[in-house]
């Protein structure tokens, strides 16, 4: 007797489980890493820097009167402020999982 293979419909992804989230982080990690290593990281990396800092600028001056001097002030001391409250909840979190080890 024979056994007749089943034919496949779709691509071999479409019939795979996708991979776990480990996996696909890893992935995109190693394609990041390559890529910098043909390109220049600066540049690869220029329009997340300009949206980030703009991010900044719009909240400073949402409707654009500022002066452009007034506006990259205001901006650069939201931004401070953005990188210290990430700061403090990254020294909360540590403070926590320490007393969470303690007390296990």
């Amino acid at each position: 007797m024979t056994h007749e293979q089943p034919q496949q419909t779709g691509t071999a992804r479409t019939t795979r489980q996708q991979p776990p989230e480990v996996v696909r982080r890893l992935r995109a990690q190693i394609a990041a890493n390559a890529r910098l290593a043909k390109e220049d990281p600066v540049q690869v990396t220029a329009p997340a820097r300009a949206a980030f800092l703009g991010k900044f600028e719009r909240e400073a001056d949402p409707d654009g009167t500022l002066p452009p001097e007034e506006r990259a002030r205001r901006a650069d001391c939201l931004r401070r402020a953005h990188m210290q409250r990430l700061a403090l909840r990254s020294v909360q979190a540590r403070r926590a999982r320490a007393a969470g080890e303690r007390a296990a």
